[in-house]
């Protein structure tokens, strides 16, 4: 539809399309285990999620002890294996979230995901959520040598996606500097992974259901 303000809305993928948090927070606390680390709290977990595996790894290790580089090294692959073998288990896409991606293509609007879940895996998640063809362009941590918040990442999602008018959706603090730093209009959704509540983060609107994002989308006009 000619009248809607955007050709092209990108999603972050965990804690914003998705709730993950099950099976991530399964395979953290089986690799800190083979670490000789106590498992940690699955709330706690949620907090930690988004600035990429390593990044979990390290706050993650931090949480129960020392974390240096070397460690978050050989965890990395460890973690990599355990969460692939059984990334869907747990996982559940949020509510009206179909719906809310059917409403937007219904209005010619493409879809991108850009995420810093690493390629192999948000591949294999999008797969298994029944996702793979939905999108016009899938955009990971490692399919540049940058990750968010650098905003090259979600840039290059608009132009891999065929550009035009992007706005950007996510769940956390990180998504929020991305989007403000590439200039891109940013809606938050209230219900997935962070420290701290969607209103902080300066978004340009917020959610609290996927049955209000088209609304939200047209406010920012």
């Amino acid at each position: 539809m000619a009248d809607f303000p955007f050709d092209l809305v990108a999603f972050d993928l965990d804690g914003t399309l998705a709730d993950t948090a099950p099976d991530i927070a399964a395979a953290l606390n089986l690799t800190l285990g083979d670490f000789g680390r106590p498992a940690l709290d699955p709330g706690l977990i949620r907090t930690l999620i988004g600035g990429g595996a390593k990044t979990l790894i390290r706050k993650a290790l931090e949480a129960g002890g020392e974390a240096t580089d070397a460690m978050v090294e050989r965890a990395y692959p460890v973690y990599l294996d355990r969460y692939g073998a059984n990334i869907c288990e747990g996982t559940a896409c949020y509510p009206a979230v179909e719906q809310a991606m059917d409403d937007l293509a219904a209005r010619g609007v493409r879809l991108a995901i850009c995420t810093n879940k690493p390629e192999r895996l948000t591949h294999a998640l999008l797969e298994a959520l029944g996702w793979a063809g939905r999108f016009a362009a899938v955009v990971a941590g490692d399919s540049f040598p940058y990750r968010k918040p650098d905003p090259r990442l979600l840039t290059g999602t608009v132009a891999r996606a065929g550009g035009g008018r992007a706005a950007y959706v996510g769940d956390s603090i990180i998504d929020a500097d991305t989007a403000k730093a590439a200039g891109i209009p940013f809606v938050a959704v209230s219900f997935g992974f962070s420290d701290r509540p969607a209103s902080e983060f300066g978004a340009d609107a917020v959610i609290d259901d996927y049955a209000d994002l088209i609304g939200a989308l047209r406010s920012l006009a």
